[in-house]
């Protein structure tokens, strides 16, 4: 994942345009995307797709011709969506068009300017504060032109229709955690859940930012009733602690797999509830969709200080941080693939455990071992009603052993699974 990352870092891309493109093209080698194109003009809800933008060339340069700003140095150096430009400007004048952070003096930000005609550098304070008096050539040859939006999607089929949604925002250049982080974790995620017999069916989408969640939305209204859980991945590759945010219902299956996976990881972590800010989930989340979506990410956007800067580089992710966070997600999902409901086959009184091998044989212990508690907690509540996630949050159990041990009943002739429902038949 961390070799992605490295391989993603240089590209120039931004809401649309080849740079996406080319980031797309490089997941395609992991796995089987299919590229989606939406036309430029495109309605979708209450935004339209913008023109498509590209950029060749960019920079400043002094009067004795030296490039002082240049977009091959650093894809944050020129402020997403610029127009194209060629002038000769005083410092005076070509301040207006700088951006930089003083409280940070080393870093470049990173800026966008998508829905506004207008054009920009970004820099660092020192690079700012060493430009000489005098006047500047200043070119960026971008095009903003009719084109397309374009965004992968990748649909795994189940046993059953109802969909797990993982989304992924891929506009940012040369964000590593913001973004990159993301990108690499959906990409290993679905090569690994390719191999796999599924039970739900997973849709994984790699989209711009904010448009591209509204241009799936806008384009897929008759299937979006079939999302049963869904996360958006951005953020996973910092060293913080997990961070998961809740859904706007709050208490849908995703929230409570998310939460018992990081209850029962023995690391720090924090719960936070919905709010309409962030990244995508706020789309899925709003009110006309209230798609059960959350985000399970480390450090929070916005909450570390490499953030949208270029300090958010390939040192600050780690290979130990993102393979925590695709175990973490790898262990949702096993809730999610295997969170049924059962019936007790002999619910009058405990049935006799020890005859059909599935108790100890000598009684008169102080404690019961974990694994024979598990069977007593999933026959008492097999009634039909509760499912394995229920069972383990009411027993404090982890999931995994409330799960062996209804695979165990099962076995043995005492458990037969529940009719499922799901959003396809229900």
């Amino acid at each position: 994942m961390h070799r992605l990352i490295v391989d993603l870092y240089p590209i120039c891309r931004s809401i649309t345009g080849d740079g996406m493109r080319s980031s797309l093209r490089m997941l395609q080698s992991h796995v089987p995307l299919a590229l989606r194109e939406v036309p430029s003009g495109t309605q979708v809800l209450d935004w339209t797709v913008p023109p498509e933008w590209n950029v060749r060339e960019a920079f400043i340069a002094n009067d004795r011709k030296e490039r002082v700003i240049d977009l091959r140095n650093s894809t944050l150096h020129l402020v997403s969506y610029s127009e194209p430009v060629r002038a000769r400007l005083p410092l005076a004048e070509l301040g207006t068009h700088l951006h930089s952070i003083p409280e940070k003096p080393d870093l470049i930000p990173y800026r966008t300017s998508y829905y506004r005609r207008d054009w920009g550098f970004c820099l660092s304070q020192k690079q700012r504060e060493s430009l000489a008096d005098g006047e500047y050539e200043v070119v960026i040859d971008s095009s903003l032109e009719p084109g397309h939006l374009t965004y992968g999607e990748l649909f795994l089929p189940g046993d059953i229709p109802d969909e797990v949604l993982l989304s992924v925002h891929c506009c940012h250049p040369s964000l590593c955690n913001d973004n990159l982080s993301g990108m690499a974790l959906g990409t290993f995620l679905a090569a690994h859940l390719g191999g796999l017999r599924l039970r739900y069916s997973y849709r994984f989408l790699f989209l711009p930012g904010a448009i591209g969640a509204l241009t799936w939305l806008a384009l897929n209204e008759d299937r979006v009733h079939r999302i049963h859980a869904g996360l958006v991945a951005a953020c996973v590759g910092d060293p913080g602690p997990f961070t998961y945010k809740r859904t706007r219902r709050g208490t849908a299956e995703i929230d409570r797999a998310v939460e018992h996976v990081l209850k029962h990881s023995g690391k720090p972590h924090a719960v936070r509830d919905f709010s309409p800010t962030g990244y995508d989930e706020r789309q899925y989340c709003s009110p006309g969709y209230d798609l059960p979506v959350g985000s399970l990410m480390r450090t929070p956007a916005g909450e570390f200080p490499e953030y949208h800067t270029s300090a958010d580089n390939t040192d600050f992710v780690r290979a130990g941080a993102l393979e925590e966070s695709l175990a973490a997600y790898l262990r949702t999902i096993e809730v999610l693939e295997h969170n049924r409901v059962f019936v007790n086959l002999n619910p009058r009184g405990e049935p006799q455990l020890g005859r059909r091998g599935l108790y100890s044989s000598t009684g008169g212990y102080g404690s019961t071992p974990e694994e024979q508690t598990a069977l007593l907690w999933v026959l008492n509540f097999s009634d039909g009603k509760h499912t394995l996630l229920d069972i383990a949050e009411r027993s404090g159990m982890r999931f995994g052993l409330i799960r062996a041990a209804a695979a165990r009943l099962q076995d043995a002739g005492l458990l037969r699974e529940a009719a499922p429902q799901t959003a396809a038949n229900s």
